[in-house]
């Protein structure tokens, strides 16, 4: 278990330091950057002043030098300052971690509180008007876009209320911090839930059809305990590792759901940076996502050992 780990640390690192390579090259592979883009809007570009500012911003070192200085910094924990605040990139991007992972928590816990249990009842009733009526909304679900969702309803808000959500950074009470991120999670949730509820239905069917669920239920065993105990226990690493996935998604899956609720999370941050070419900001995001997909990942490898005995990592 222990070599399995490092093993893994090491290909986390491996994977962390080409996506880094990556990242760095494909911004510089973009056609324009912040001057040039300052100096259009202009109107009017001055060659020297041109020049002089593309040298206070590093951009007119050797592109190696530019990464090694970047990398260099985000292992001593500076990430640069942004190009259109001047502000340094860690005071721009911490205040918004907690906005985007608080409206991505609420998500997943909303599809796995309605996609795990809505996914088990329609296994176990297969074939019956409520397995049919479930799996309409499964569709609906995942036919339907967050941002249309959440538009739907923001405008059903106004229609019923005269008003609409407002996004308030700074809640007083835990209820209020509720109502304020419950809307806009269960608009972008409803799309994980309706995926966690197939998945969850497709794996339990295939349990149920095991040979120790019929001699659990030939010793006596009830339909609850058959069904949570024997079947949803062994049924669950498919569904845990779609959660995971959806957990590492919903991080910098956000863009169009904090756009059109108006919150100020990194992910609509991410798009506002991109628009300006401002590379620090753009680049320390996008990394900070990719950790946060390896580091689930991770955890989810530890979890299918933890839930299940039969899995070992070993040699």
């Amino acid at each position: 278990m222990f070599a399995y780990i490092v093993r893994r640390l090491f290909l986390m690192l491996v994977t962390l330091f080409g996506i880094s390579v990556i990242i760095f090259v494909l911004l510089r592979v973009v056609p324009g950057n912040i001057v040039d883009i300052l100096f259009d809007a202009a109107g009017f570009v001055d060659p020297a002043d041109k020049a002089n500012l593309e040298r206070e911003l590093g951009l007119s070192q050797p592109i190696v030098i530019q990464y090694l200085h970047w990398i260099g910094g985000l292992l001593h924990g500076d990430l640069g300052y942004s190009y259109v605040s001047e502000k340094p990139a860690l005071e721009e991007i911490l205040p918004r971690i907690p906005i985007t992972a608080r409206l991505a928590g609420l998500a997943l816990l909303f599809s796995a509180s309605i996609g795990i249990p809505l996914g088990v009842i329609s296994a176990v009733h297969q074939g019956s008007k409520l397995d049919y009526a479930l799996r309409v909304v499964s569709l609906s679900g995942l036919s339907l876009p967050s941002f249309w969702l959440g538009l739907l309803v923001l405008m059903a808000s106004v229609s019923l209320f005269g008003t609409m959500p407002i996004f308030n950074p700074n809640p007083k009470t835990w209820l209020e911090a509720i109502t304020i991120y419950a809307v806009p999670a269960m608009a972008v949730g409803f799309r994980s839930a309706a995926l966690t509820m197939r998945i969850t239905r497709s794996s339990m069917l295939e349990i149920l059809r095991q040979d120790y669920i019929r001699t659990a239920r030939a010793k006596g065993a009830s339909e609850a305990s058959v069904n949570y105990h024997h079947a949803l226990k062994n049924a669950v690493l498919p569904v845990i590792t779609v959660i995971g996935i959806e957990a590492a998604f919903l991080i910098g899956g956000l863009i169009v759901t904090e756009t059109v609720f108006n919150i100020p999370g990194i992910a609509r941050f991410l798009v506002e940076a991109l628009r300006w070419r401002d590379y620090p900001i753009v680049q320390n995001l996008v990394m900070f996502i990719a950790v946060v997909v390896v580091v689930v990942n991770f955890i989810v490898d530890m979890l299918y050992a933890a839930i299940d005995p039969r899995i070992r990592f070993g040699d």
